[in-house]
Parts: structure tokens; sequence; C-alpha cells
């Protein structure tokens, strides 16, 4: 990991109608008044329900931190529940790790070929296919293993209207936060581009205390876990 500048629905289904044609993505009950309008998936978690459950921070960093190396203000906190810590920050774009077309050092100056967790195998992880968070490396504003988190911990990362789940992949600079990498970022809809892409502030990250999955590289189990555990941290189970 290294510091850089930051350069500037839930799936609605058809239903079947007369057993023969399905409504378009965009229909919602029929056009009878009497019709009921379709009740959301229970299991789902949105994005709003995880932003009000975060909304109060107590803070556990002794300091905050800057979201780029050129921030004149350090304004971030890390904040913290009895299953979960939490940050707002924004999002730069991590793309260490294994060499591949997206990730290199002619798309990225700053690339460089090692992440701080490896992959089953003792590989770096892979940043354009591995949705993964970086946590800034320990110091005495905050040591992330001291909140029961590691390579492999669960994350929960909100932008907009949307969630996705990752891991924690990678540490970087010890006063800076808000990074995560490649694929992360494409699966929330913002631009990857390493150089050029990112977010500005309103991205928030809520990583799983004790919450390690193995392998690290499972998409999948990080997926399944990550949804369960959103679950359980707004007391659904």
């Amino acid at each position: 990991m290294r510091t850089r500048m930051l350069a500037l629905t839930s799936a609605v289904c058809g239903a079947a109608l007369l057993g023969a044609a399905a409504l378009p993505a965009s229909a919602s009950g029929s056009s009878s008044g009497s019709a009921q309008e379709p009740e959301a998936d229970a299991g789902v978690v949105t994005a709003a329900e995880l932003l009000a459950e975060v909304r109060a921070c107590s803070r556990i960093s002794k300091g905050r931190y800057r979201t780029d190396s050129g921030s004149a203000k350090a304004t971030v906190p890390v904040c913290g529940t009895r299953d979960a810590v939490f940050w707002k920050a924004d999002m730069d774009i991590d793309c260490d790790g294994r060499k591949t077309r997206a990730c290199n050092r002619k798309t990225d100056p700053y690339f460089l070929p090692e992440t701080a967790f490896q992959s089953s195998r003792g590989e770096p992880l892979d940043s354009a296919a591995l949705p993964h968070v970086v946590v800034p490396g320990p110091s005495k504003v905050w040591d992330y293993r001291k909140s029961g988190l590691t390579g492999g911990s669960v994350v929960a990362v909100v932008y907009r209207d949307r969630v996705r789940y990752g891991v924690i992949g990678d540490t970087g600079p010890t006063g800076i936060i808000g990074e995560a990498s490649y694929a992360m970022a494409k699966t929330l809809g913002i631009d990857p581009d390493p150089s050029t892409g990112g977010a500005e502030p309103g991205v928030t990250y809520i990583a799983f205390k004790n919450s390690r999955i193995s392998p690290i590289e499972s998409r999948a189990r990080a997926q399944s876990r990550g949804a369960a555990l959103a679950r359980e941290f707004l007391g659904r189970s």
C-alpha cells in the first residue's frame, strides 16, 4: 500500500402476469388499486439500515486520521461498538499485490507487488479480483489488532445505496485512512482507476470484530458471512 493524493437495490424481480409474460424490472405491483406492494426481503440489509446503526460515534482511536497525504487536517475518527468498528472517509484505490492487466506499474505509478496479508497459497492478494479494505498500520492512534481485527476480517462497505462485503486485505500508512481495492471500488460503482479513480468522502467502512474467514481470497465466504454479520449487527438474529 502507498500514499497518494486522490484525483479526481435491492433488485426488483418481475412478477408473473397471467402465467405468460413477466413484468419489467421497474414495475411494482399491478394497476389495481387494491393490489399490495411486494414485501422487501427480510434477509437483505440495506445501506440505509447500516448507516442508521452507525450514526453516532463512540470513538476508540486516540486521535483522528487524514484521508490523503495532502489533507490539511486529520478529521476521521475510528468508532466502535460491541461487535464492530467503523469509520467514514473517502476511498482511494489500492491496486497492490498480484500483477494483473488492471494493476501493474503502468496503470499505477505507486504499484507495489505485495500486500500485508497473503492468500492461502502464500501469494500477494489480487486487488483487481478481491474486494478488500486497507486499514492503517498499527500506531498510537489506533491498532486494528486490538479491536479484534486481522487479515481476512469481514468488512461491509456502504456507498450511496449500495452495500458490499469484503475482507481486510492490506495495511497502509499510520496516519491515513480510507482506501479499498480496485475490485471493491468496482463493485460499488466507484471508478477503480488507481491513478484517477476513487470517491470523495461519503464511504462508510464497518469491520466486524473476530470475523476472520479462510481462505482470505474467498469472495463467496466474505459475502455470506458479511450478510449474516450485518443482520446480527442490526439485531435480526
